[in-house]
């Protein structure tokens, strides 16, 4: 990396720190010449255009007087943000210019509300974009589209007859299989909602929060998963998100008002909540068997994946009406 970072980013050349986490991509810390960098190489995709679509919607975001930042790629000395690798396996790399900030604390939710007003913003925002290029990356209610190995046969098989690694997990499997047979019917009503482009992956490990405040959000990032889909998706999958935290009641509520403050969400579409929240979870599993199936996993990370989903599926049944509520009322409280 330290040498594909002198051929095309010359002017950043330091040492790199590599960064742990993420399931899609690795990121390095950039230092060097005064300045600082985030480097990424994308692992799960060789698609050129979906990248290049995520540059556009960040170069975008970048002409708009936002509260909060954006990661804005760096040109190459040729002028490209994006660079081939000719080893790796043909992987992509882009260079980010880095952004001041520090993740929030795993059990730490008082960024809540301030979330809800950045992520209401974003929301209005990119509601105006009509960029050239087209999104990549399908709405989220296009299961069958976005996960070609896991067809309605297949996950049904795998859910009632799990295969040798997924014995012990039968009875998650079972209620995974149940609510995704239950959303599958009712998905093809959310192509009459409102639709604009949604950052699509929003939550705590995909924001900063800033240095002197951790209650203040600082920087919303990873756009990679960008697209065209129903607007009211964005705070579904936030709210989702928030299932299991010690202080969830508060920051459902918080966020609520936040977003409520930027963004006024019709019936219809606070009506199609709870069953958008369940497509999320179900995603989230259909994402992880995609990737156990095509060999890209060892089956320790679906049989983690397949626990979590299933006990967040548990608690949405219990609190989707609640949050569906919160969010009534804080469109109605005075902003």
């Amino acid at each position: 990396m330290e040498a594909v970072l002198r051929r095309h980013w010359p002017a950043w050349n330091g040492t790199l720190q590599k960064r742990t986490g993420g399931w899609n991509n690795t990121t390095y810390f950039v230092k060097g010449n005064g300045r600082s960098g985030v480097l990424r190489v994308y692992d799960t995709h060789r698609d050129r255009d979906k990248i290049e679509f995520e540059h556009a919607v960040l170069q975008a975001l970048s002409k708009h007087s936002l509260s909060f930042s954006v990661p804005m790629p760096m040109r190459t000395v040729t002028g490209e943000t994006v660079v081939q690798l000719e080893k790796e396996g043909g992987k992509y790399v882009c260079l980010f210019d880095y952004i001041e900030g520090k993740s929030p604390l795993e059990q730490d939710s008082s960024f809540a509300y301030s979330f809800g007003e950045v992520t209401g913003e974003l929301s209005a925002v990119l509601a105006t974009f009509k960029l050239e290029l087209a999104p990549v990356y399908r709405p989220y209610y296009a299961l069958q589209q976005s996960y070609p190995l896991c067809n309605q046969e297949i996950v049904r098989e795998v859910c009632l007859n799990p295969p040798e690694p997924l014995k012990a997990l039968q009875e998650e499997l079972r209620l995974i299989g149940k609510v995704y047979e239950e959303i599958t019917d009712s998905l093809h009503a959310m192509e009459e909602l409102p639709h604009q482009l949604v950052h699509g992956d929003l939550n705590a490990s995909n924001l900063l929060v800033k240095d002197s405040d951790h209650s203040q959000v600082a920087a919303l990032l990873d756009f990679e998963f960008c697209t065209l889909d129903v607007r009211v998706m964005e705070p579904a999958v936030i709210l989702s998100g928030f299932l299991g935290q010690p202080e969830e009641t508060q920051a459902v509520r918080d966020f609520c008002q936040g977003f409520s403050r930027r963004v006024h969400l019709s019936s219809d579409e606070i009506d199609a909540l709870p069953v958008l929240m369940l497509l999320r979870k179900v995603d989230v599993f259909l994402h992880f068997l995609s990737r156990f199936l095509e060999g890209t996993d060892q089956p320790h990370v679906l049989q983690e994946q397949v626990k979590q989903v299933s006990a967040d599926l548990l608690q949405l049944s219990d609190r989707g009406s609640w949050i569906q509520e919160e969010l009534v009322l804080a469109g109605m409280a005075p902003s």
